[in-house]
């Protein structure tokens, strides 16, 4: 293990430093990080060596995502490619953007070597009952629908407006808007019989649980993600909800892509264990207070994330969650991430409406 580990942590730096180069050299560069450099007096082609030395940048402010222009993310040596904009957040203000021309499909073709085929089939079509809109998610499922060779079926659904009524106290109207997608997509279940595969989030997965059995519908696999999932919530589906259906709970957000889940034992005590997709990001557990600082293993701290494609650069990130801090493990042998939640010291509710 400590062999793969070194192994890991030498290519890591390899990549950080060719990431470095792509977005530092005025040919191929960012406007955004070419006029940083040209500002902060230090070329970082020459000064970063290993992932490490990233720490010089000092921590990324997500307020330079919102708003425009956004042209100024675009690297000049994939400017001649189709660019997407996809958008995070939204509910009160300017929300975050990233632009992007492939990332979206190589993050989900690497997932999707992670998951069984006995569980998600070759071939099988898909039904996506997540946020559409502008969220990457939306074309991202979508791929990965077809990449495996599949058609992937949408539903609608406007998270946005869901965190509107809540916030207003428009309980039972946020209630019938969750229904109203369930029955969108109870309805294409039973219309269409290759659907055997599916996105959801854990509210929407549990009201579609209490109304039908999705295994008897031909479900066969469920990756889910949402900030509600819990180990609770984890040994709930495995156990009472889900009927032998495969359950691979997720992490993902539009800076990171996706991060996997470590395949459960008895010893995890449910917990949900996840791992990034390093080298192209890489989740560490910081002390909140020292956030330069990793936190020992097993020690609970605040999720720190760096980026690193050829699309998107974005050193040392401070996320809204916390978690323990996951060693190595014999499928990835980098560190991992336990049981994410809200960061409790940021002090906001955060409203989650279907998720």
């Amino acid at each position: 293990m400590q062999e793969r580990v070194t192994a890991h942590k030498s290519a890591l730096d390899a990549h950080v430093r060719e990431i470095v180069e792509w977005h530092f050299n005025p040919e191929t560069g960012c406007p955004f990080w070419l006029d940083f450099a040209a500002k902060a007096g230090w070329d970082p082609r020459k000064e970063i060596h290993c992932y490490e030395d990233l720490d010089k940048f000092g921590f990324f402010e997500d307020e330079k995502l919102r708003g425009g222009p956004v042209r100024q993310w675009v690297p000049k040596g994939l400017a001649h490619l189709p660019t997407y904009i996809f958008e995070t957040g939204g509910s009160t203000g300017v929300p975050k953007s990233r632009v992007q021309m492939n990332d979206f499909r190589t993050d989900y073709e690497m997932f999707s070597h992670t998951l069984p085929d006995e569980a998600f089939p070759k071939g099988a079509d898909w039904l996506m009952v997540g946020p559409s809109g502008p969220r990457r998610l939306r074309l991202a499922v979508e791929h990965l629908a077809q990449y495996r060779g599949g058609i992937c079926f949408m539903i609608d659904l406007d998270p946005r407006w869901v965190v509107k009524l809540l916030k207003w106290g428009e309980f039972d109207m946020a209630e019938r808007y969750k229904q109203h997608v369930v029955d969108q997509a109870l309805t294409l279940l039973k219309a269409h019989d290759n659907i055997q595969c599916m996105f959801t989030t854990p509210k929407l997965l549990e009201a579609m649980c209490e109304k039908v059995n999705l295994r008897k519908l031909g479900i066969k696999g469920i990756f889910c993600g949402g900030t509600e999932m819990t180990p609770q919530f984890h040994r709930f589906a495995v156990e009472e909800m889900l009927d032998g259906i495969y359950f691979a709970p997720t992490y993902g957000n539009t800076l990171m892509g996706l991060a996997t889940h470590k395949a459960p034992t008895k010893e995890d005590n449910w917990a949900i264990i996840y791992y990034p997709p390093t080298p192209r990001a890489v989740l560490e557990v910081v002390e909140p207070d020292n956030p330069t600082k990793v936190v020992p293993y097993g020690a609970t701290g605040r999720v720190r994330l760096t980026t690193l494609t050829k699309e998107t650069f974005v050193p040392r990130f401070l996320e809204r969650d916390e978690c323990e801090r996951e060693a190595p493990c014999d499928q990835y042998p980098w560190d991992g991430v336990r049981n994410v939640r809200p960061f409790q010291k940021l002090g906001t509710n955060v409203v989650v409406g279907v998720y």
